[in-house]
């Protein structure tokens, strides 16, 4: 039987160069995709790249400022509690 090469869905009707027709038959399993597989890459302006030279530091500020910034849905501790501010002692006037 003679080996033919197919086209695949997305390479129908599009002339593609030699060097871009691969042999999937010698394909093999990325060994390091398990380490890969939580990693999220973000690319950084260079002026903010030279301020936050580490991924530590940049990770640091970015919790900080999650821990700061009140999320939709998540109520302060004193209204947790039932109370309101206002009704503990804590009055503007």
């Amino acid at each position: 039987m003679k080996n033919t090469r197919r086209a695949r869905n997305g390479t129908k009707g599009v002339d593609m160069p030699a060097e871009y027709h691969l042999d999937w038959s010698k394909a093999k399993p990325n060994p390091y995709a398990a380490r890969l597989k939580d990693t999220v890459a973000v690319v950084l302006a260079p002026d903010v790249a030279e301020v936050f030279p580490t991924s530590e530091s940049v990770n640091s500020l970015l919790r900080s400022v999650i821990a700061a910034v009140p999320r939709p849905g998540r109520r302060s501790t004193a209204r947790r509690r039932g109370q309101h501010p206002r009704k503990r002692g804590l009055t503007t006037r």
